[in-house]
């Protein structure tokens, strides 16, 4: 096969996207040949803004049928790959919008949120995020957990503090993710998952999506998708081919005020930090050139096997058995 008839008959997975919601991004989404995405719907919102936010974008897919399609089971991503269509799984950030409600977490589910980020940089209820003194998982934490697994739901720990983290992953009983992270191995930061990290989440049944965010890889804005593809190699040699996967964190047409939002606590608080100039690497600055990944891991030597793994393969298999499918 060559790379594109690989990618397009391969399943596409994006395990985070978190670009501006508009018929735009789903015609881009088309173009890139995404099968399924999870795509953020929440975070810093509390239960009643994430509702409203379901509701406009559901709304938005009513009206864009013809591109997309909503997953609620990996049967929806399937169904997807086969209509030509992008499926969207709604993802959180944020466990805030559970509030102190742990029956919010089934409503959630209902409405299609298959991947709760247990917490946003910060403390919430739940636990600490990577950009303060880590105090764990608290016992309402213990809770929320045990309720997401039993609707099924994926714990994600990308943002999450290392403490909180482990204490989630050992507390789960079933695979967790980070599911966009790069490896401090390649670039300190405090964004970024040391290869115990990365070893000990594999070593336990989770997944690992690999991000691109230009501030978190080495070569920061001047990384192409060679040097995003050097991360995933970096990170699949410490968890296997079967344990990793994509999750882009494409923030495709926002504004600076969204990233002065999203860099803020609770959205308006303290600056919990800057990210500088915001720009995705040359050759997948945006979602359309998807493609391009796809042949640029066959260039540096993955099998066609594991680049459908990588691609999607991965994502599915571990959604099933969270979901409890």
């Amino acid at each position: 096969m060559t790379p594109r008839e690989l990618h397009d008959d391969s399943i596409i997975i994006d395990g985070l996207i978190i670009a501006k919601w508009n018929r735009e991004l789903l015609e881009d989404m088309r173009r890139g040949g995404l099968t399924a995405a999870n795509c953020t719907v929440s975070v810093w919102e509390g239960f009643q803004a994430t509702v409203d936010n379901i509701v406009s974008t559901r709304q938005l897919m009513a009206e864009s049928s013809d591109l997309v399609r909503p997953v609620h089971t990996t049967a929806d991503i399937l169904r997807a790959k086969e209509e030509g269509k992008t499926g969207i799984i709604f993802g959180f950030q944020n466990a805030h919008a559970f509030e102190d409600q742990i029956g919010y977490v089934d409503i959630f589910k209902q409405l299609g949120v298959g991947i709760v980020q247990m917490c946003y940089n910060t403390q919430n209820l739940v636990g600490t995020g990577c950009y303060e003194r880590d105090g764990g998982l608290s016992d309402f934490g213990r809770e929320i957990v045990a309720e997401m697994n039993r609707v099924g739901m994926m714990c994600d720990l990308s943002h999450v503090g290392s403490k909180t983290s482990e204490e989630v992953i050992l507390e789960s009983q079933k695979p967790v993710c980070y599911s966009h992270c790069l490896p401090s191995g390649l670039k300190e930061h405090p964004r970024n998952k040391s290869d115990e990290e990365l070893r000990f989440i594999a070593d336990h049944g989770g997944f690992v999506g690999v991000t691109m965010f230009t501030p978190f890889l080495r070569a920061g804005v001047n990384a192409t998708v060679d040097d995003y593809v050097e991360a995933i190699d970096y990170v699949m040699n410490i968890v296997g081919e079967d344990a990793i996967g994509i999750g882009t964190d494409f923030t495709q047409g926002h504004d600076q005020a969204f990233f002065e939002w999203l860099t803020h606590d609770k959205g308006y608080a303290r600056r919990l930090t800057s990210f500088g100039e915001i720009i995705n690497p040359k050759g997948i600055r945006t979602i359309g050139e998807f493609p391009n990944l796809t042949e640029a891991l066959l260039k540096h030597g993955f099998s066609e096997s594991q680049v459908r793994k990588i691609m999607g393969d991965n994502w599915v298999r571990i959604l099933k058995d969270v979901w409890g499918e």
